[in-house]
């Protein structure tokens, strides 16, 4: 763990280098917070206040990663969860090669290109740069809890910490710590899908203060400032299937299984439920697939799964925007196919 926060860090210095992209005004590794506040754009309102005694870049990544760090007086944290880190769920680096749009088959294809997981929450990644958190549907699981994380990431960095984490409340430094983190790992120029004529508007705004409306617009419209969240039901006839999916892809399965189910569930990595390459494996959850238990697949993706004694199981379930239908149906003719490698 500590060789994969090493990693980390040298990527925030990495991130920090100047590349010039040949414009006279912004280079490729400029915020695009900087350069949208250049343009007249609006400061974001959770900035983090490194002011606080114990704030740190470091310390929060250490409390998003192991879940524990140390405090102003070198002090060894409590543990913020028993059960779970935030990258349970959540990945640290870009998922998404086009930051403008919600595509989970463009991510699984980035996951895969990348080693990367295939998760349930959105990364972290550019995190700062949203305006709005638990959106859509998340209302309907947890209620009037959401209501003050909407447009506050630290109340929603709270719901995070003791509902879906099943951990301890954290303190005001440790929140300021990991917005300082997410502040460090904001949008950079180079993420957005910019192309040369685009460039030299947002290049000729910040030169000669005209057409700021339009280089601002350019790079708004580049990124989501909210993360989109609808819950999908699983098939009426499960057995049967979505009526709409005529053909499935059982390599784009493999890939969900191994970049997804294997992420929590390997060697029982975040989960009581182990599954590993095995074709036993394969096999339990080929045979549960359709059923109406907590082993059923369609009823833990979309559903989540429910409290056993002594822990309050918890697995976030798929949205239709981080596991569509068809990806669905793709894992589960996977599973179904004999002598699966």
């Amino acid at each position: 763990m500590k060789y994969i926060i090493s990693l980390i860090l040298l990527g925030i210095v990495a991130l920090s280098t100047t590349i010039d992209t040949g414009g006279p005004s912004y280079n490729k590794e400029d915020k695009v917070q900087d350069i949208v506040l250049q343009l007249g754009g609006e400061e974001l309102p959770h900035k983090a206040d490194r002011s606080m005694e114990g704030v740190s870049v470091k310390k929060g990544m250490e409390l998003l990663t192991i879940g524990i760090t140390t405090d102003s007086k070198n002090k060894k944290t409590k543990k913020q969860s028993a059960h779970f880190n935030c990258t349970s769920c959540h990945n640290m680096l870009l998922e998404d090669p086009d930051l403008s749009v919600s595509d989970p088959q463009a991510r699984l294809n980035y996951a895969v290109k990348n080693g990367l997981p295939f998760l349930q929450g959105t990364t972290f990644y550019g995190i700062i740069n949203r305006t709005t958190f638990y959106n859509g549907d998340y209302q309907k699981k947890y209620g009037d809890l959401v209501e003050p994380a909407k447009e506050d990431i630290r109340e929603a960095i709270q719901i995070c910490a003791t509902v879906c984490a099943q951990g301890r409340t954290l303190e005001d430094w440790e929140v300021e710590s990991i917005l300082a983190y997410y502040e460090e790992t904001g949008l950079k120029m180079k993420d957005l899908s910019l192309n040369e004529e685009e460039n030299q508007i947002i290049n000729d705004a910040l030169n000669e203060s005209s057409n700021k409306s339009e280089a601002l617009s350019i790079i708004e419209s580049k990124y989501l400032k909210a993360s989109p969240a609808h819950f999908v039901r699983p098939p009426d006839n499960r057995a049967e299937g979505p009526t709409e999916i005529v053909k499935t892809d059982i390599n784009n399965g493999k890939a969900i299984y191994e970049h997804s189910c294997l992420h929590c569930h390997e060697d029982q990595r975040y989960s009581l439920f182990h599954l590993g390459k095995d074709q036993i494996s394969k096999d339990f959850l080929d045979k549960h697939f359709n059923k109406y238990n907590r082993y059923s697949t369609y009823q833990v993706v979309r559903w989540g799964t429910s409290p056993i004694p002594g822990k309050k199981s918890y697995m976030p379930n798929y949205t239709q925007e981080r596991m569509s239908v068809q990806q669905l149906e793709d894992l589960k003719a996977y599973l179904a196919t004999k002598n699966k490698k």
